[in-house]
Formats: C-alpha cells, structure tokens, sequence
C-alpha cells in the first residue's frame, strides 16, 4: 500500500483542504443539481398542479387572493364556508417568496404557467438553508470534508425530503430548515454568532408557526444548561436572548394576522410572545447578575425558570395542556382519523422501521461520539447537544407521526459523522480497524437506503427464516388499490376544472376535497382539515354520518348548492365504516334522494365523482339504478 500512500493521499489530501475551503459554494452547487433534477423529474406534477396536500393547495390560494388584494394581515380563506370564510392560522411569511416567484415569472409567461413555476421552485428554496446548517454542523462535529455526507444525506431521509420536493408549497419545508439553523447556532464555536442564529431561527420558525416550540425550547433549554455549567457562555446566552425575544416581538407586529391578535394558543400571538419575552428578559437578567460558581447559576435559573413558568401558568393555561382547543367530540369524530396525529407505534411496519433507521443508528454514533471526545470540553457539549436534540425528536415520535421529517434531519449529523468515520478507517486505518470500518459504513449505508431497501430485507428474512406472512386478501388487495385510485383521479386538474362549467357556487363535499375545489375551480367549499373551523368540519361529519334530511338542513345552513360524492375517496371510508346506515353510505349504494338531482358536466370523459344539485323544495327519495 506504499504507492498509496506516496502516490494518491497527498493529492486526495490536497483537493480536500481545497473543498473544506470552499463548502459554502460547493454546497449551493450540490442544491442547484438536486433542485435541478426534482424539478425536471416532476415535471408532470407541474404541469398538472399537482398539490397533494390539502394545506399546499390553500396555501396556493392564500397567495393568490393576496396578489388579488387581499390585505396582508387578513388570513381569513373566505372561499370556505362564506360568506363569513374559514380562519387560518397560518403566517403571510411562508407567502413571500411563492408571491416573488409568481410575479417574477408572470413577466415572462401567462399566468397559469407562471404560479406553476413558482410552486415548483419554491419549496426548494428552503433546502439550501437545510443543507448549509446540516454541513455546518457536521464540519464543527467532524471537520474535514465530512460536510459532504451532510450535504447529500437529506437524499436519503425521504420522509423530510417529500417537504421540499416541487409543488409542496406549504411552510414545513422552511420550519424543518429553521430548527437545523437553531441547532447550527448551538453548536457554533463563535458565541456571539451562534447566540444570534439560534435566537433568529427560532424566532423566525414560531413566527411561521407552533410545530417545532418542541425543539426550540430544548434548544433554548441546552443554551441555559451551559451556561449553568460553563463559565464564559453568557457569551451565547446573552445574544440569544435578545435575538429571541425581539425577533418573536418584532415579528409579531410585522407578520400577526388580526385573528392572531387574540390570545390563542395554536399561532404566534400575545400569549406567545408574553411567554418567550418573559423567558429572553429571564435569560438576559441571569446574564447579568454577579453569579461566581455553577451551584449559583443553577439556582437562580431554577428561580427564573418558576417564574416564567408560574406567569405561563396564570396567564394561559389552557396553552400549557393543548395548542389547539379541540372539542372531544372533533377529536373523536376527525383528528383521530389523521394517520400523522398518531404515534409512531400506531403506523405500519412499512412506514415506522425506514423511519426509525436513520435516527436509532444516529443516536448510537452520537453517543460513541460523545465517548470519543469525553476529554475535550468544547466538543462533548457539541455532540451532546446534537445527541439530546436526536433524542428529543425520536421520542416525540412515540407521540405523533408529524415529528418524523424533524427526527430524520436531526439524526443527519451523527449519521454523516458515523458514515465519514467509517469511511476514513476504511482509507486510513490498519487491517482490522478497516474491517470494522467497512461492517460500520455498510450498516450505515443500510440505514441511508432504508427506504428502497426494507421491502427486499423484509422479503430476504422471510425466506431465511421460513416465516412468510400471510398475503392480503384479494378483496382487500382490490379495495386498497380502488382508494388510491380514487384520491388521486378526483383531485385530478382535468375532473376539477369540468367543475368551472357551472357558475361560481357553493359545493358540499368531504372535508379533504374542500381546499383541492377551490384552488383548481371558481367554487366555493364549506370546511378544509383547519382545527379553527371545528363547527364546519362537524357539520360534514355530522351530515354525512347522518340521515338524508339531517344533511339537506346543514346543507341549506351553509348555503350550498351542489353535492360532490367521491365514490372510494380515503375520508369516505371512514363515514362508511363508522355510520353504514349514514347518508353517504346510502349515496354510494346508490340509494339517492328525490331532492339531488344529477348534473351532467357533458365532459366527454367519465368524471370520477358524482355531482349533484341540491334541491330544497322537493321531498321524499328514490332508489337510484
């Protein structure tokens, strides 16, 4: 191996240094190919407006109706449930650079092609940011060129990386970057910048929305222990608290819709910035006091830390239990039918064993990172804040579904450390040391191809230990493929747009198809899945649970004129299984009643649903052939 090391190291050495010089352009060159490469692949979902979840297809509205001139502090979707309309909690922020993109691109083309464009790249956008922080991270944890395994591994965590993909427009992509940045400013050497970073990040994500308060305060929370522990990190602690409390002040008064002025729980508001002011001015008052040993830092912490938490407590409550007030009744009839709402222990083998892969191996190589540098201060609180922060977001997994992209993208930097060790034993290290080298980075690569390689390994031990299981039905085999026909044809562009035929109208229909009418028609629906608008989505529920008249009288209440039935549509089967007597049932047994009348849209093509108008004079039923 002499030529080896006289021939090829020195220059592989040489072009390192080089990359580990240039990792911020090298990086923006890495996230031009794969932004690059996504959008040429989906082009097809481009074309077709493919936004396949229901928050992305009204957040394509909000934009819309903003550019149209609806004021920037009014969020109310009055397209759902008018003439009053439905209120979203959301931010304008995550508006911002979709509505760039669609004036930008309006002066080169029309104007369908153009909001097609800009939700093709604008989800993108807030991967460079994830990228950046993750190869940050990692060149502070691993130095050398191990950034690059960084770089390219939200690749393989395929859970997160369906945020950023085109046409998924809604504001997750730019929270998940956001709490890596936070992360970022926790680990940076340079105290002053780090403090800022984490702040700003911080505030910029709770602005955007409450999601990721979990992690921001056990990031805050890591900050405050250091500085207990550690003379000199009032360093990081001092500018963090003034970067969070005025950032959450600053951008409360720029960004809060007027909805969000009240004191609520679920949104950046009052109650949010009184209780974040209080802990940043705590924080900034502990920095300042004459404290000489970690046992007074401790206690004075721990006196602040009561306060803050007794003036939460007095002052809101009911946002200390719950951020979203749900009644037990909507909890029980529709949040509990959100597979995303349910832990980690409630999902499919398929989907919890790829998730958990990139995590539980992390969490191992943090640790045996942590062993490797017990002895160098500065490090050990570095690997021990990534270790805590993966173990926070596995652990918020056994609560819901949802915290899996951020499970996955805090698990990347011990990951990629893992990976780049292994990598360097292999090159680097004697005989044995590479053998145990290559058993790691096979495991590790394993871990990183956990998607495409569990079916296989799933199918693989089977054979091995003669323990098949038993094959679906047929029948259910039939009924599964039906649903996932059936959601996507009837969100299709072209079923939709035959809708446009008909004058603008109110349209009853399920919940989830709700926000898809009105982003791709001139319609309006009653209820989209927006926990502030818990009466109308009951009222679905209830009308379609229902009897026939029941639902011609919650129909008439909202105004509606037509009925959309979605035979197979996935929240049908929900109505089906849980009231087989109920309205909807009846429908799809074609047991249809005198007052819907059948519209033909005279499409030249079979539309996936049926349409109905509402008559509200005629009574009585009949069965339908």
């Amino acid at each position: 191996m002499a030529w080896w090391r006289e021939a090829v190291v020195p220059r592989l050495e040489r072009w390192s240094a080089k990359a580990d010089e240039e990792w911020v352009f090298l990086t923006f060159v890495i996230w031009v190919g794969i932004a690059s490469f996504y959008v040429v692949a989906m082009w097809s979902q481009v074309h077709w407006l493919v936004l396949s979840d229901t928050d992305d297809n009204i957040r394509f509205v909000q934009v819309k109706d903003w550019l149209a001139g609806q004021g920037w502090y009014d969020l109310r979707q009055y397209r759902l449930d008018p003439p009053g309309g439905a209120n979203i909690h959301w931010s304008r922020l995550v508006d911002l650079p979709i509505a760039g993109l669609m004036m930008f691109f309006r002066l080169f083309t029309d104007i369908p092609t153009a909001d097609r464009l800009a939700c093709a790249v604008a989800p993108m956008l807030p991967l460079l940011p994830m990228m950046l922080s993750l190869a940050f991270i990692v060149r502070r944890l691993a130095g050398s060129n191990a950034w690059i395994v960084a770089a390219f591994a939200p690749l393989a965590a395929q859970m997160g990386l369906s945020m950023y993909l085109p046409m998924r427009i809604d504001h997750h992509g730019w929270q998940l970057a956001l709490t890596v940045a936070t992360l970022a400013g926790v680990v940076d050497r340079n105290w002053m910048r780090g403090g800022i970073v984490a702040g700003l990040a911080s505030a910029f994500s709770l602005a955007i929305g409450m999601e990721m308060i979990v992690y921001l305060v056990a990031a805050g929370g890591i900050i405050a222990l250091r500085w207990v522990f550690e003379d000199g990190a009032a360093g990081r602690m001092r500018p963090y608290a003034l970067s969070l409390g005025g950032g959450t002040g600053l951008l409360f008064v720029l960004t809060a819709s007027y909805a969000n002025r009240a004191p609520v729980c679920d949104a950046l508001s009052p109650v949010w910035v009184g209780i974040f002011g209080a802990a940043s001015g705590g924080m900034l008052l502990l920095t300042c006091l004459p404290l000489r040993n970690w046992q007074q830092r401790l206690a004075a912490g721990a006196v602040v830390g009561a306060v803050v938490a007794a003036f939460a407590f007095a002052s809101w409550p009911q946002c200390l239990t719950s951020a979203y007030q749900l009644s037990p009744e909507l909890q029980k009839l529709w949040l509990a039918n959100i597979r995303e709402a349910k832990p980690i222990t409630a999902q499919a083998r398929n989907v919890a064993i790829p998730l958990l892969a990139m995590p539980v191996i992390a969490i191992i190589g943090a640790l045996i990172a942590c062993w490797t540098v017990r002895r160098d201060g500065e490090k050990l609180w570095a690997w021990a804040t990534v270790t805590l922060m993966t173990i926070v977001a596995v652990g918020l997994l056994f609560w819901q579904l949802r915290a899996g992209p951020a499970a996955q993208f805090l698990a990347i930097p011990a990951a990629a450390w893992l990976a780049w060790s292994a990598a360097r034993i292999i090159l680097f290290g004697g005989p044995k040391w590479r053998l145990a080298g290559g058993v790691a980075l096979l495991i590790v690569a394993a871990v990183l191809f956990a998607y495409p390689l569990y079916p296989e390994a799933n199918r693989l031990i089977a054979d091995i230990t003669d323990a098949h299981p038993t094959p679906p039905r047929p029948a259910m085999v039939k009924r599964t493929a039906a649903i996932r026909k059936a959601n996507g044809r009837c969100r299709s562009l072209p079923a939709l747009e035959a809708l446009n035929r008909l004058p603008p109208a109110t349209i009853f229909t399920m919940v989830d198809l709700g926000p898809r009418i009105i982003a791709t028609t001139h319609h309006s629906a009653i209820a989209g899945p927006y926990h502030r608008n818990g009466a109308a989505i009951l009222d679905i529920h209830h009308a379609l649970d229902g009897q026939p008249d029941g639902f011609r009288a919650i129909a008439a209440r909202h105004h509606a004129q037509y009925l959309v039935i979605c035979p197979d549509f996935p929240e049908g089967t929900v109505y089906q299984s849980r009231s087989p007597r109920g309205f909807y049932a009846q429908l799809v047994r074609g047991k249809v009643p005198s007052w819907l009348m059948p519209v033909n849209l005279k499409t030249g093509f079979a539309l996936p649903y049926t349409l109905y108008r509402i008559n509200y004079s005629a009574p009585g039923g009949k069965k339908v052939p």
